[in-house]
């Protein structure tokens, strides 16, 4: 339990000074060639934590869809945002992930005290604050993390049953040698982020 507690530092330092509601906000999916990013918050409970919540890369995939439904099944609210691959583009990867993060924000059903994002900095009416590594030092972040994570995962499955040659389902999108390989031979699909694959990709408008 030490590591769930040291989990909560940040949490209980901001419950010191009377915020009640804390929210997390992370996303997954930001490097990866083709897909969306998601972004995800969520103001957890504080009071009865979630043992096991952790930053989502650290927790195998099993455990991960477990919490995934705990954390939706407890969660005082919560919200994930998808921005797709078109959007990416247009406005570039770290636009991208900010309007994602304040869309989080602005559709949370209640509306939290502070909220706390992993390293990136955004322009909100609330209190926001930027923690360096926050999925591995937040509960709210690991938390938020762990929505975006799975949510995306769950995407790029689909995506996997409609463009099956490029097996989505392995990489989730990312530039491993496979999919790169498969872009080489194949070309790229709906879903590919123009921007990324033009260094080892011609494309032809």
């Amino acid at each position: 339990m030490k590591e769930q507690i040291d989990m909560l530092q940040y949490e209980k330092e901001f419950l010191s000074q009377g915020k009640k509601l804390i929210a997390g906000i992370d996303e997954a999916g930001r490097g990866p060639l083709a897909g969306p990013v998601v972004v995800a918050s969520v103001i957890m409970p504080l009071d009865k934590v979630i043992d096991g919540i952790n930053d989502s890369k650290k927790l195998s995939e099993k455990k991960r869809n477990l919490l995934f439904e705990q954390i939706k099944q407890v969660a005082i609210s919560y919200h994930i945002e998808v921005i797709d691959e078109k959007v990416i583009d247009e406005i570039n990867i770290l636009n991208a992930t900010k309007q994602g993060m304040k869309n989080c924000i602005d559709k949370l059903e209640t509306k939290p005290d502070v909220v706390f994002i992993d390293a990136v900095k955004i322009d909100s009416d609330v209190h926001t604050v930027s923690i360096i590594k926050g999925d591995a030092k937040s509960y709210s972040i690991a938390a938020a993390s762990i929505l975006a994570k799975v949510h995306r995962d769950n995407l790029m499955l689909k995506y996997h049953e409609q463009y099956p040659i490029y097996n989505f389902a392995k990489h989730k999108g990312y530039g491993t040698k496979m999919h790169i390989d498969a872009i080489k031979q194949y070309g790229i699909c709906p879903i590919h982020r123009r921007t990324f694959v033009k260094n080892f990709y011609e494309q032809k408008d």
